[in-house]
C-alpha cells in the first residue's frame, strides 16, 4: 500500500480564494482527480498526455468503483493545518504508486490545486493485540432507521450480503442526531464505539475537533445523481486494538460510509512514551 500527503493551494484570503480553496468545496470533485491518479496502461498509453475526458472505467486500476481491500480502492481525508494550510491524505491500497503527475500536471487542468510536490511512502502497518495507539478519522455521522416518524416502513430488499454475512435489506441512512438535552460528543463517542467493537478496537480517549457538513453535486441526470449532504465529524483520541487481523481489516478498509467522499480513513500513531 501507499500513503500519499498533498499539501493544497487554499490561499489566506476567504474572500480570493485559491483553486485548491474552490475545489475542495465539492467532495465530488475530489474523489474524481484523485481517481485519475490510477490510470490503466491502456489509458496512459492511448492518452500519455491527458488530452481526452475522464472516464472512470479507463482508471480501474483496482482502484476506482472497488471494494476497498488489501489489493484495491483508495481511502482519503481532507485534513486542516495549523496556520490555515490544507492537506489532503490518501491511502491506496495495492502495490500500484499512484501517478500523481497524470492527475494534476495534465493539458486538462490549467488551475493546479497542489501547493507542493505529492509526497508517497509505502506502508504496511501491522499491529499486535493490546496495543495502544492515537487516532484521527473524518467520520461520516450516519445510521440506518427502518420506519420513520410518520411510522412509515422505509426498509429496503436487496439481494446478497454484505460482508459479514449480513442481509443487504436494510433501512434508510440518516444523518445521526441528537435531542437538546443529551450531550452531542457522547452520542458521537457512543456511535463510534460502536464501529470499534465491529473493527477490532476500543476507543480510550476521544474528543470532536471540528463537526458540520460535507457536500458532493455529481451533476448527474440518474436518480441517484445531484447534490449530496453528508454530517461530517473530524474526531482524535487514543484506543487499543483488541484483535490485531480485524483491527488491519478496518485501517485497510475504513470507517463508516461515505468514504467515496473523504471520510472513514482512519489514521493511527504510537503513544508518545
Amino acid at each position: 500500500m501507499y500513503l500519499s500527503c498533498l499539501l493544497i493551494d487554499v490561499g489566506t484570503n476567504p474572500d480570493r480564494p485559491r483553486p485548491g480553496r474552490l475545489w475542495l468545496r465539492n467532495l465530488h470533485h475530489v474523489h474524481q482527480r484523485l481517481c485519475m491518479a490510477f490510470p490503466s496502461k491502456d489509458r496512459i498509453s492511448h492518452d500519455p498526455h491527458f488530452l481526452k475526458p475522464f472516464k472512470p472505467a479507463d482508471f480501474a486500476n483496482n482502484q476506482v468503483h472497488v471494494r476497498r481491500d488489501g489489493d484495491s480502492g483508495f481511502l482519503f481525508r481532507i485534513d486542516p493545518q495549523p496556520g490555515g494550510r490544507v492537506v489532503i491524505l490518501v491511502q491506496s491500497n495495492s502495490a500500484v504508486k499512484p501517478d500523481w503527475g497524470y492527475a494534476f500536471h495534465n493539458a486538462r487542468f490549467l488551475l493546479n490545486p497542489l501547493a507542493a510536490p505529492p509526497q508517497v511512502q509505502e506502508f504496511d502497518p501491522r499491529f499486535e493485540k493490546g496495543q495502544r495507539l492515537r487516532f484521527r478519522i473524518r467520520a461520516n455521522l450516519s445510521k440506518k432507521i427502518k420506519t420513520s416518524t410518520e411510522g412509515v416502513d422505509l426498509t429496503r430488499t436487496r439481494e446478497g450480503t454484505d460482508k459479514r454475512g449480513r442481509p443487504k435489506a436494510q433501512g434508510k441512512r440518516v444523518a445521526l442526531t441528537w435531542d437538546k438535552d443529551q450531550n452531542r460528543d457522547d452520542v458521537i463517542r457512543k456511535w463510534f464505539a460502536g464501529k470499534g467493537g465491529q473493527g477490532g478496537f476500543q476507543v480510550e480517549t476521544f474528543r470532536v475537533l471540528q463537526i458540520g457538513w460535507g457536500a458532493g453535486d455529481r451533476s448527474d441526470p440518474r436518480p441517484t445523481g445531484g447534490r449530496m449532504k453528508f454530517r461530517s465529524a473530524l474526531l482524535e483520541g487514543t484506543l487499543t486494538v483488541e484483535d490485531a487481523d480485524s483491527f488491519r481489516e478496518t485501517i485497510v478498509g475504513g470507517v463508516g460510509h461515505g468514504k467515496a467522499f473523504g471520510f472513514g480513513l482512519l489514521s493511527v500513531a504510537p503513544l508518545s512514551l
